[in-house]
């Protein structure tokens, strides 16, 4: 074989090795994010969609709150819609997921969503027990017996079977994961932390909206 032979193969070899780690790159330039595809439909209309699958009874998910919180009041009025939805990896995560939606039914999320975090985590209250939780929303001024009502309804377990669905379909692995205008999922687990996950998010937004004026 000639030297010039040997050359050619090792620069062909070269260039095959260059393009694959340059592919690589790509595929990984940012591994908080993955982008999905295809992309899934939004139903927020002309507002970029944010997805937050949590869990009441996640730590991380509670930390997560008070940064969501601020970034939120960061967000011009119209321009992002979040969307909540409560994760259901086990049939224990049920109990919580069902607090969260019938709070959703009766329009008392916007109130309750934090104080349910503070005190199952801070105080130690066990809303993930009926009795419990009960009490708690007749604590907070919430007609048990008609918080009862609506708890044990189909609405509500139709709202599970829909969540179950969304996980699938967007295959949730953990919480809190984020899911943006329905072309990027990150997590805490791929941002390494609540603080950047935040980050990520208002860049990946911002990337969505110049995305959909093109």
């Amino acid at each position: 074989m000639t030297t010039r032979r040997i050359v050619a193969i090792w620069l062909g070899a070269l260039a095959l090795a260059l393009a694959a780690a340059g592919a690589l790159g790509q595929t990984n330039a940012r591994p908080e994010v993955v982008r999905l595809d295809p992309p899934r439909p939004v139903a927020t209309g002309e507002r970029i969609e944010v997805i937050e699958f949590f869990y009441y009874g996640c730590p991380i998910c509670y930390e997560l709150q008070p940064h969501m919180t601020r970034w939120l009041a960061t967000q011009a009025p119209g321009y992002v819609a979040l969307r909540r939805i409560p994760a259901l990896s086990s049939e224990g995560w049920e109990t919580l997921a069902k607090l969260y939606f019938t709070l959703e039914a009766i329009g008392e999320v916007s109130r309750l969503h934090w104080p349910v975090y503070d005190n199952f985590h801070f105080d130690g209250k066990r809303l993930s027990e009926e009795k419990v939780m009960l009490e708690w929303v007749g604590h907070n001024g919430i007609d048990a017996k008609k918080f009862a009502e609506i708890y044990a309804s189909p609405a509500i377990q139709a709202k599970l079977a829909q969540s179950r669905e969304l996980m699938k379909a967007y295959d949730v692995r953990g919480v809190p994961t984020i899911i943006v205008d329905g072309k990027y999922l990150t997590s805490a687990r791929l941002a390494n932390g609540t603080r950047p996950l935040m980050q990520i998010v208002d860049e990946l937004v911002r990337q969505a909206k110049s995305e959909r004026a093109k």
